[in-house]
């Protein structure tokens, strides 16, 4: 006789997708959610017992969190990677902070360097560690690089997108390109091999115009849209990479990109990353955009490298050395002693959060775009990214001012 699932019940103000349950309870049986709702629900669903030994209690209760765009933590950066088990490293850092779900992001870098890392993180794909590889670059603009190596970008190269999504072995789920770059527009060009190849193209580290991101952001929902007909469950959401940041600003005679990303999403038709850490973006700039296009179609994301978790001190981002000083990372330059170009960040997803309620975004409206949208972007709305039975068993616990106490994924207790 096999041994029954374990049953965990926890208790607190539960995260829905769009409301709170300032007393709700969390069942999961084995690696699935079983019940999700209020006290009184839970009795009459004959739970009475089991919800009688959970105190109530001021935790948090969320879903355990995705991450679109993380390049590292713990010390290790996923682009320097030459193991799985050393990329487990900062996979467990981010995991044991409540983002159970990441894509692990590349810089822009050689073609040998990029697929022999695409390679190693497949690895970690296959076995269910990551969901799978985010590539930044390439394909992006010079004026707008900001920490990727200005020797590694390179023009829009369908050959390449095909050989890196061959090295990913179908974990290729996502690729920052810039549409002014000559490549990547067009019949037979990087966007259009990245749609054929199931990996989602993001709009970013881009120094175009309103209408450049527009004719992107046209051909590629087209794209989309045609390759998920008669395929249900393949539609996937053009994404914006980091939205403000790394693109040409928004000015009244000259809207570049940012214009364009915003009408997308309010539009429907595109998903905008925030990396909302109180670094990248004033607070006021993340609380605008929720107003503005609504929470469903923005997602909060790290950038996370590999000072994430660890103190200031000296670290590599690809081919590229990064100082951090009081937490924020820059670009080495000898002769700036301020250091150059923001180059990624250093906090956990949950802190992203929290900085996103602390400017003003609704509790659940900012666990919405850490969670749901992420997932639904990656097609796995149906197995993770809420609390919901029949879910996978990825829950978040946190204390009143949301620092992390317990993580379950698949039902686990993740060890910190």
């Amino acid at each position: 006789m096999g041994l029954m699932p374990e049953t965990v019940v926890l208790r607190g103000r539960v995260v829905l997708p769009s409301e709170v349950l300032d007393d709700g309870v969390v069942v999961a049986t084995g690696d699935r959610l079983t019940f999700v709702g209020t006290v009184p629900d839970a009795v009459t669903a004959g739970l009475g017992d089991l919800v009688a030994v959970v105190p109530a209690s001021s935790a948090v209760v969320l879903p355990g969190l995705v991450d679109l765009h993380n390049h590292g933590g713990g010390g290790v950066s996923f682009p320097d990677v030459l193991t799985a088990d050393e990329a487990l490293v900062a996979v467990h850092e981010h995991r044991r902070h409540g983002t159970t779900t990441l894509l692990a992001s590349l810089v822009s870098a050689s073609r040998e360097t990029l697929l022999a890392r695409a390679a190693v993180l497949a690895v970690l794909a296959e076995a269910g560690e990551i969901a799978g590889i985010h590539a930044e670059g390439p394909f992006l603009s010079y004026e707008r690089r900001g920490a990727h190596n200005p020797a590694d970008l390179v023009p829009g190269d369908a050959g390449l997108v095909r050989e890196l999504a061959a090295a990913a072995r179908g974990h290729l789920r996502t690729m920052t390109i810039a549409p002014e770059v000559p490549g990547v527009l067009g019949t037979g060009g990087a966007a259009e091999a990245l749609v054929e190849a199931g990996a989602v193209p993001s709009l970013g580290h881009t120094d175009g115009t309103t209408e450049q991101a527009e004719e992107l952001v046209a051909q590629v929902v087209a794209g989309l849209a045609e390759r998920a007909h008669g395929r249900p469950g393949t539609a996937r959401e053009l994404t914006a990479t980091h939205l403000f940041n790394g693109m040409r600003p928004l000015h009244h005679r000259a809207p570049g990109p940012v214009a364009a990303c915003l009408a997308a999403a309010a539009r429907g038709e595109m998903v905008v990353e925030l990396i909302g850490d109180g670094v990248h973006l004033d607070p006021a700039t993340v609380r605008t955009v929720f107003r503005t296009v609504g929470a469903d179609h923005v997602v909060l994301v790290t950038d996370a490298m590999a000072a994430a978790g660890m103190a200031d001190g000296a670290y590599e981002l690809g081919p590229m050395s990064v100082t951090v000083r009081d937490g924020v990372a820059r670009v080495t330059d000898p002769e700036d002693p301020d250091g150059g170009p923001i180059a990624g960040g250093t906090a956990h997803l949950l802190d992203v959060v929290r900085c996103a309620v602390g400017a003003g975004v609704p509790l659940a409206d900012a666990v919405r775009a850490a969670t749901t949208v992420p997932a639904r972007v990656l097609g796995l709305a149906g197995e993770l990214g809420a609390l919901a039975p029949g879910l996978r068993a990825d829950v978040l616990v946190t204390d009143g001012d949301l620092h992390p106490v317990r993580v379950l994924r698949g039902g686990v207790d993740v060890i910190g």
